[in-house]
């Protein structure tokens, strides 16, 4: 059609004169968006981008983003919020759009997309990243950035694999078994209920041991004593595939399967199951009365009872044994705030009480002087009453004079009520035959063959019958564990030895062992845990805590912990409380929490850029209760 009006011939004139058509500069082609003008309730650290609505979906949320500032800076960011869709022009809320929605109706006004961007830093030249000083300056160009460059960028790889990044389907999010400053820092894994924390562990421990790491599992509910079997179930199988695994078990010859002496297993068909019992030696006496909740007068008369007792030792030669100069070390040196008496068995200890129990109730022998308020006289070394002993070592004539001859010069308190309360409490103990005593019972664990690299020893306390019981098996192993690690330290420090294992130690269910309301009434059973953690942390020895109440561990044991692997969680005082406790979480995903689905975490860990939603990957071993 002739432009008889020469229409065309001005707008080209206009063109012109404003330099011509527009170019976009083949450097900026295959940019996704550009960064917005700021608005005053912009904040720091944080830039929005729009695209057209070709690329609205080409930057999902949590995936990375290069910037090119037009001052020639260079900044990365990850999607935080968004792709939020919105019209040209128009309120997405606006009156017209409203009623085509309502009314029906094929109008699409034009649009456009729209994300929040938090910036991790300025990239410099040689790739490493600065805390930004300035910000990306407007209409500056964005990329996204491919799963190779964003793997790079998260440093989230590792040997131990968890899953996949979300946003990400090709970075794989892994943790390196090799690394001290990680695994031996700790870990805490959260969630709800059905959140999928269970296959969180037994992916982690059969990765764990594959990567040549000794674990030891503690396993309260007896879950994890199928992990030599490879996954059955057939969707999860099929999920393993699309990510190219396969469903395998722990090797068989690499797992063994512990039960306390008395007690059942969850699978007794088991190729490699030990039946094991405690040693008393190795409790803290101060660890014991906690644990047993003894009130302040049976504290008094457990540790009196318990000084007796070792005095018996000695005399007896029962340890140390005379001229032994290493023992003689040992009792020099002996904490016992972190272990018990060695050698020493609960039936010696209450061989002793029972007789401070039958001297109180007999008068002790005392006589009161003939001045009135004078204090009684301490009874004779020969006063009579019956000393009636279980232990073999004591069980000597010579045992009973002793026990005799330490009673009188010890003078313990002789109100009855207490000791038999004592007594009581013991007995309920000593009723569980879970303790070695001299004449019969599986024998204790080895605890340096728990720490052979590539090996899982899953101790299954399922019929336990009581929480006290767990937390004697759970401090017993803790303190048995680390004195055997801190041995093969010292020897590698000496060069005497190989290079120490790399332990992990997953308990589960750690709310029941330190709870928030038992930490008053349990100092000494937290500062050994704090002890072990500490020392673990240069010792290659990591604690795994996991909970479906996250908000009954005490702060002091997440303050232990750098690594963390949130699934969901529905209290919003404990996502508060989580918030003072793991850096660099991002609000977005925070908000994201409570509704992950079963199989999503968020992954917060040393060696990460910053925390990773991850999808994470099917247990490729076969769990007991799934359904």
């Amino acid at each position: 059609m002739p432009d008889t009006n020469g229409t065309l011939a001005t707008l080209d004139a206009e063109i012109a004169a404003a330099g011509g058509p527009v170019r976009i500069d083949p450097e900026f082609a295959d940019s996704v968006g550009r960064t917005l003008f700021d608005l005053p309730g912009s904040a720091d650290l944080t830039v929005t981008v729009l695209l057209p609505d070709a690329h609205l979906h080409k930057a999902p949320s949590q995936s990375l983003v290069r910037i090119r500032s037009k001052d020639g800076k260079r900044y990365l960011g990850v999607v935080t919020a968004g792709p939020f869709a919105e019209p040209d022009g128009l309120r997405g809320d606006s009156p017209m759009l409203q009623a085509v929605a309502t009314h029906g109706g094929d109008y699409l006004p034009p649009y456009h997309g729209r994300v929040q961007v938090s910036i991790l830093g300025e990239e410099l030249a040689d790739g490493t990243l600065t805390p930004p000083r300035l910000r990306p300056l407007p209409n500056s160009p964005v990329w996204v950035l491919s799963d190779e460059e964003s793997g790079t960028v998260l440093k989230c790889g590792g040997d131990v694999r968890l899953g996949l990044a979300a946003g990400h389907e090709g970075v794989v999010v892994g943790v390196p078994s090799e690394v001290k400053a990680v695994l031996p820092r700790h870990t805490a894994i959260l969630g709800t209920t059905g959140g999928g924390k269970s296959n969180t562990v037994a992916g982690l421990v059969k990765r764990a041991t594959d990567a040549g790491m000794a674990v030891v599992l503690l396993d309260v509910e007896g879950e994890y004593t199928r992990l030599h079997e490879a996954n059955s179930d057939s969707k999860m199988s099929a999920a393993l595939a699309t990510r190219g695994l396969t469903a395998e078990g722990v090797p068989a010859d690499a797992m063994t399967v512990y039960h306390l002496v008395g007690r059942d297993t969850t699978n007794p068909r088991h190729p490699r199951l030990k039946e094991f019992s405690l040693q008393f030696a190795w409790l803290s006496p101060y660890q014991v009365f906690e644990i047993l909740g003894l009130s302040d007068a049976q504290q008094e008369r457990f540790l009196k009872a318990y000084d007796i007792t070792k005095e018996v030792m000695r005399e007896l030669e029962v340890f140390p044994a005379r001229g032994n100069a290493e023992q003689e070390q040992m009792v020099v040196e002996l904490d016992e705030f972190e272990r018990g008496y060695p050698r020493m068995t609960l039936r010696m200890l209450m061989d002793v009480v029972a007789a401070c129990l039958e001297r109180a109730d007999s008068g002790g022998g005392s006589k009161k002087s003939k001045k009135r308020g004078q204090a009684e006289e301490d009874d004779e070394e020969g006063d009579e009453y019956r000393v009636d002993v279980k232990s073999k070592a004591f069980d000597t004539p010579k045992g009973i004079a002793a026990i005799r001859k330490r009673i009188h010069a010890a003078n313990p308190p002789k109100n009855a009520i207490s000791w038999r309360g004592l007594m009581g409490r013991l007995g309920r103990l000593n009723r569980l035959k879970v303790f070695t005593e001299e004449d019969a019972g599986p024998p204790p664990v080895v605890y340096k063959n728990l720490l052979k690299p590539g090996s899982l020893s899953v101790f299954d306390l399922s019929d336990s019958g009581y929480s006290e019981l767990n937390n004697l098996v759970i401090a017993d192993l803790l303190r048995g564990i680390q004195t055997a690690q801190d041995a093969a330290y010292e020897q590698f420090e000496k060069q005497n030895g190989a290079k120490p294992p790399r332990v992990l130690i997953v308990i589960e269910e750690a709310h029941e062992f330190l709870s928030d309301e038992r930490i008053d009434k349990t100092p000494i059973l937290f500062q050994q845990v704090a002890r072990i953690a500490k020392r673990g942390r240069k010792r290659w020895l990591g604690l795994c805590f996991v909970t479906q109440l996250p908000a009954h561990l005490p702060k002091q044991v997440l303050g232990l912990c750098n690594s963390f692997i949130l699934h969901k969680l529905t209290d919003p005082f404990v996502v508060n409380q989580l918030k003072r406790q793991v850096g660099g979480v991002d609000d977005g995903l925070w908000d994201r929490l409570p509704g992950l689905a079963p199989g999503q975490a968020v992954a917060a860990f040393p060696h990460f850029t910053r925390p990773i939603l991850v999808s994470i990957d099917p247990a490729p071993c076969q769990l007991r209760m799934t359904e």
